[in-house]
């Protein structure tokens, strides 16, 4: 049975949201603490897909845990993981199997992972992630299933230089180097403030991790770790897309559970547009319009510039925007698939495969990676639209709240891999209802 969202939109949206803690955390911490044969206890644990797949795949390698969705605790008991092999998930998967490689290479000396899955919004290369398990003593081999590594003598410290500063891949470098034998050197990683809540739960456990300037870290093995008590940081990704809902429809929301520090910058560009917000306390914010809108230029980059995950729900807005706005994606080459669909909504909006801005590392690639909105325009309902990726679904959450009329979105299992419910969460706040198809 397929589920989809009737949203009725074209009034300013007025309401009060909790943002839920970061999927792109709460799934990495719960990876991690398999590094220990102790309890872990995570706190503000989201209830949405992608926490449900990566529990299955603990699970299926005898994982025990105590997950209170009402309460967002999960607690997780690794020492009675007994295979070194990780079976496909039943419900699908995301690009989680890949960072057990290293708990389950510093159990067994060996490990295998099925092949990874997430949203296609480029080739996400894992690259980085194997060529580290070489480079620390390990081998590695690709399989039919998967991937297959082992290392007979246990990982040993060394240097890694990563080519680009990828998110996942600094993941897998400190899951592999924490518990690998001598010190380890990690050039140009990923700074992203999910990065540095992993670095803390890391130390909270036992691990010695040492950062420098110009993204290097060192770390210092150990030999064990133990477990933990730790919370989810809430997710900058959804209050970055509220504020963007807010400011769009000329409405307001207020956003509790969220640090204005993990916004980065995000709030000057939301600023420079027209928005504005206001501080009601240390994890709360107001979020509305306070300016007639205008277009601007934004360039996506690794933190702390513009997120990737931020450009979807701020094309939404820069459609309300009166000139020509530029989006120049510098971080995946195919993120913009989303845009024919806010077109026939009354979008006005182009590719490009040039660099309008900086050169990046797709010029001369023929990868439209540029993208050119005017406006304001009008959005208008269409009668149904397929939710394409996860961070692409929840801005066209935001489109048809804003579109006159009603529109019904297919595929919201993508929504609601990072989102949960959002039906449920945003009863009171729009004109939204899940209904069967």
């Amino acid at each position: 049975m397929e589920f989809a969202y009737k949203i009725t939109g074209g009034k300013p949206v007025n309401g009060k949201i909790k943002c839920f803690g970061a999927k792109n955390f709460a799934t990495k911490a719960i990876v991690a603490s398999l590094l220990s044969e102790e309890k872990t206890i995570l706190y503000n644990v989201p209830p949405i897909g992608d926490v449900d797949i990566t529990l299955e795949l603990i699970k299926s390698i005898g994982v025990d845990f105590i997950y209170n969705k009402n309460e967002y605790t999960l607690e997780i008991t690794p020492s009675n993981i007994n295979v070194s092999k990780v079976p496909f998930p039943d419900t699908g998967s995301n690009r989680i199997p890949i960072l057990l490689l290293g708990p389950l290479l510093h159990r067994f000396r060996k490990a295998e992972v099925p092949v990874l899955g997430g949203c296609k919004i480029g080739a996400r290369k894992v690259d980085f992630h194997l060529n580290a398990i070489e480079l620390l003593g390990g081998t590695i081999k690709e399989t039919d299933f998967g991937y297959e590594a082992s290392s007979t003598n246990g990982l040993k410290g060394t240097h890694i230089n990563l080519n680009y500063p990828s998110v996942g891949a600094t993941e897998s470098c400190l899951l592999l180097s924490v518990l690998a034998e001598g010190s380890t050197i990690i050039n140009n990683i990923a700074m992203e403030p999910e990065i540095m809540e992993l670095i803390s739960l890391l130390r909270s456990m036992g691990a010695i991790i040492f950062t420098y300037p110009e993204r290097k870290i060192r770390i210092e093995g150990v030999k064990k770790l133990n477990g933990a008590k730790y919370s989810i940081l809430g997710d900058r990704i959804e209050g970055a897309s509220w504020a963007c809902l807010a400011c769009a429809t000329d409405g307001e929301m207020i956003v509790d559970g969220l640090s204005i520090n993990n916004l980065g910058n995000f709030i000057p560009y939301y600023q420079q547009v027209g928005g504005g917000y206001e501080l009601l306390n240390n994890n709360s914010i107001r979020f509305f319009r306070k300016n007639h809108l205008c277009s601007i230029m934004i360039e996506t980059d690794v933190y702390p510039g513009f997120s990737t995950d931020w450009q979807q729900p701020f094309a939404i807005l820069l459609t309300q925007a009166n000139g020509v706005s530029i989006i120049h994606e510098t971080v995946y080459e195919n993120r913009f698939g989303y845009l024919e669909a806010l077109n026939k909504l009354g979008a006005k909006s182009q590719l490009s495969s040039h660099c309008l801005g900086s050169p990046c590392r797709f010029q001369n690639k023929n990868f439209n990676h540029s993208a050119i909105i005017t406006g304001p325009t009008e959005l208008i309902a269409t009668d149904s639209i397929e939710v394409p990726d996860l961070r692409a679904g929840l801005a066209y959450v935001i489109a048809a709240s804003l579109a006159k009329g009603t529109t019904i979105l297919t595929g919201i299992n993508n929504i609601e891999r990072g989102y949960g419910n959002i039906a449920e969460r945003l009863s009171n706040i729009i004109d939204i209802e899940k209904i069967k198809i």
